[in-house]
Order: structure tokens, then sequence, then C-alpha cells
């Protein structure tokens, strides 16, 4: 029997394997962040204990920082505490810290991919549940809670009960206008926020296969929405050129060592999965959340759903995110005005994201009852846009580029969206309050947020077409 590529990178990692107990999994790197750190650190202090390997751990200030006026003191006393916390806890511990002013600093899931940190066959774990984005390398990758972050830092192993195997295709040709986002939105929408839970999940198909490394970071990180402990995709020619010559990949010999090991990454013909799902590319549509959770979900054309089409004990929750959302049975999302746009998060905040937005906006202004917000995923993706023009698109279309950060993705810090205001968003939760008290979320691509941002209202990006087939290649 062939091995899946779960299992063929799980086994490379096991120091040792006992029946009845949790594998010890070795930890290739660790990505840590001002938010779930501190009490590890303050567990290995307890404790008298080094960082076991400082040089395979990776810090950066994400969570809290503001994104305007980073050069100045941060306002927010939670926030500035928690940032202070890390660079004194990075410097008596010997870490190296991308904080703010730092070129490297950005949103932890950003920053390791794009600094080639990130690579195929490694394990990266992170005390923040989006670590699965990793995975889109033919990694396993996945969030940990605080006591782990600390076993981590203490020993660069983990106790581990190894997951259940699914495998996830999508075969076919999207739509214009249907994009990453949308394919995991639909996947989910499908699977349920709990369907995958207890899972690796590993995602194939022709579908899969045609997206570039930022789509597929998109799909990966989230994987946790539908409740799977991970989500993988076998490297290929797209993932090797992607990594190579960037910062910290390798070079010259050991380069060559390493892409002759990836290429044996693959799940094994007759590897077996606990479970196999099924989806065709063609069935979806620009989608958009409508609830409190990533799963409620629909294409942009259709209805919310009734109440009653639902079992009579999920009813009474069913009625409650309706009502927190300010919505009704058998709503159409398409036309309803909204009050903000945010395009960022560890979702959709890589240079593409921003350059297929600022290609569809040129020429084009925001409507006047919404508010923008464009937020790079990291300081290069910030420069990056700034040298090719984006920042000047942006500003004439009122979508002022800000500085890198979580931003309103999780209202942890300045960017909050007002109690009761409609924001339609590119980052990856909808969870009452996730990006301020009593807002509410959409959760939808960077088109589909780019579009509703310039009519002020929900918006299907494929109605572009008509007016403007120009943007066909774009909306591959």
């Amino acid at each position: 029997m062939g091995q899946t590529l779960f299992d063929k990178i799980w086994d490379a990692h096991v120091v040792s394997s006992n029946e009845g107990f949790p594998d010890i999994l070795y930890i290739d790197t660790h990505f840590i962040h001002e938010v779930t750190s501190p009490q590890a650190f303050d567990g290995l202090r307890a404790r008298g204990l080094p960082v076991f390997r400082p040089k395979q751990t990776v810090a950066t200030a994400d969570h809290n920082v503001p994104t305007w006026n980073q050069h100045l003191p941060i306002k927010e006393e939670l926030s500035r505490y928690q940032v202070d916390m890390l660079t004194k806890n990075c410097a008596e511990f010997g870490i190296e810290l991308y904080g703010l002013g730092h070129p490297f600093q950005g949103i932890v899931h950003v920053i390791g991919p794009e600094l080639g940190i990130t690579r195929p066959g490694g394990t990266y774990v992170c005390g923040d549940s989006h670590t699965s984005t990793h995975g889109a390398f033919g990694a396993i990758a996945f969030g940990i809670g605080t006591s782990q972050v600390e076993q981590v830092m203490a020993t660069q192993c983990l106790l581990q009960q190894r997951p259940k195997r699914m495998k996830i295709e999508v075969n076919g040709q999207l739509q214009k206008g249907v994009g990453a986002k949308d394919i995991i939105l639909y996947i989910i929408s499908k699977t349920s926020a709990a369907g995958g839970t207890g899972y690796a999940v590993e995602y194939a198909g022709d579908t899969i296969r045609s997206l570039s490394m930022e789509g597929r970071m998109t799909i990966c990180n989230m994987s946790i929405e539908m409740g799977a402990r991970c989500g993988l995709i076998a490297p290929d020619e797209t993932t090797i050129n992607y990594v190579k010559g960037r910062e910290f990949a390798p070079k010259g010999e050991e380069w060559d060592k390493a892409v002759a090991y990836w290429q044996t990454l693959y799940s094994d013909e007759d590897a077996d999965f606990d479970a196999i799902l099924s989806f065709n590319a063609e069935d979806i549509e620009p989608m958009i959340t409508y609830g409190t959770n990533p799963g409620m979900g629909i294409g942009v054309t259709q209805h919310v759903p009734e109440t009653l089409s639902f079992e009579e004990k999920e009813q009474g929750s069913y009625k409650k995110a309706l009502a927190y959302m300010g919505l009704h049975d058998d709503e159409q999302l398409l036309g309803k005005p909204i009050d903000y746009v945010f395009i960022g998060s560890c979702t959709n905040s890589r240079i593409e994201d921003l350059r297929q937005v600022a290609e569809f906006v040129k020429g084009k202004h925001k409507a006047d009852n919404v508010t923008v917000w464009v937020v790079p995923g990291s300081k290069q993706v910030q420069e990056q846009a700034i040298r090719e023009g984006l920042d000047k698109i942006f500003d004439a279309a009122g979508f002022p580029l800000r500085e890198p950060g979580c931003s309103a993705c999780l209202g942890m810090n300045e960017d909050k969206i007002p109690a009761g205001k409609y924001c339609v968003s590119t980052s990856n939760r909808n969870f009452e309050g996730r990006q301020g008290p009593n807002s509410r979320t959409f959760l939808a691509s960077p088109l589909t947020a780019a579009a509703s941002a310039i009519t002020g209202k929900v918006t299907d990006i494929r109605e572009f077409l008509k007016s403007e087939p120009e943007l066909s290649e774009l909306m591959n």
C-alpha cells in the first residue's frame, strides 16, 4: 500500500512512536507573534529553560500593530504592551525579531513563504490557527495552543496524534471572476464548518494545480475553517519556482538536493485516504457568507436559506446568526448596501491579491457610503506595491494603502468595524464580533470585495464583464 503525502512528511519527522501514545513530532520551524507567546516565555523562565533551538524560531509582530504611522508609539495600551513584551522576550532568549520597522515584518503566514522559510516537506507550527497556510507548499503546518508553544520552545518537538487523511479534489474550468477564495468558501459551504474535523486535508485536482502559490495559500489558509487539522497541496514546478531565489531558500548544491527531495513529495496512486470528496469547478460562482461561521456561504446570486431547511436542533442557532447579521430567510444579499470593505489578512494580502484589485479599480472610485482599507500582508508586499505604482492607483480610487498587519481581520488592534456596520472582507472568519464588537462580516474574494466597494453594495463581479470585456483576462 502506498503512502499519502501527509504520511510521508509525518513519518520523516517522528522522533518516537509508541502504540497508545501520541507521536513525538519534530518541528522544523516555529513561528511566533506577540499574542500567544508571552505565557510560553514566562513558562520557560519559571523552569529555568532556554529556547532549545532559537535559530528555528521566527518572530514577528502582526496581530496588535497599527496600520497607520507604525513609526510612532502604539496608541492602544494592551497592544503596545504585547508588542513590547515580544521585543523583550526575543532579546532575552536570543530570537531574531522582525518587528515594526524591520524590512521583513508582516503577518506571520505571509512572511514565512515570501522569505523562503516555508518549504516543501517541512513541519511548521505557530500559536495561530491559520498556520495551515504553509501547507500550500506540500508541508505539514498547523496551529497550536500556548502550552504547546512552550513545549516547542523547550524541545523543538510536539506530542501529536496522527490525524485521519482526507482528499478533496476540484476539477474543471472556473468561471470568469471565480478564484481561490471562492473555491474554499464553496468547499466549506458544502462540508460545513466542522466537516474536516479530525482530518489532514490534501487538496488535489486540475483546478487546484492551475492555481498560483498565492491561490494555494488561500485554499490551505482556510482549512481550519472546516475544522481540519491542516491542509496541504503536493509541490510541483509552481511551488519550486516560487521558492527559488528567496531570502532563506537553499542555494547551490543544497538547492539541487532540496528539489530532488521535493519531487518525491506526492501521494502514491494506491495511497489510502479515510475520506475523499470531489467537486466540479464549473459549479462554483463568486461566493459570499451570510452568517456567523464560514460554512454559512452561498453563491452571490443565491438567497439566504430558509430556517425550516435545517434540522430542528439547528434552527435556534441559525435564527440567532441571522438576527445578529440583520438578515432574514430567503433574503438576497446581491444589492445589499454595505459600509466597509477590508482587503487584507493572512488569507488575501499578498502582492497577487493587491495587483488584481488595483487592476480592477484602475480608473474607478469607491462609492461614497463605503470606507475601504487595503492592508498589505508584509513590509515586502507594501514596498513591492509602491514600486509597481499600485499605491497611486489605490489612492485615486479611494482605497488608501495602509501599513502591514492583521488589521481588521480580528478586531484586536485599532482597525475595528463599528457596531452594526456591514463589511465585505477578504479575511477568513465572520464570527460574532470578529472584526469589532457587534460588527457584521460578509466573507468574499478580493474581486468581490473590490467590486462591492465601487458600487457600495454586494456585487457580482461578473456583471463588470458586460461593460468592461477587457477585464476577462484579469478574471480568469
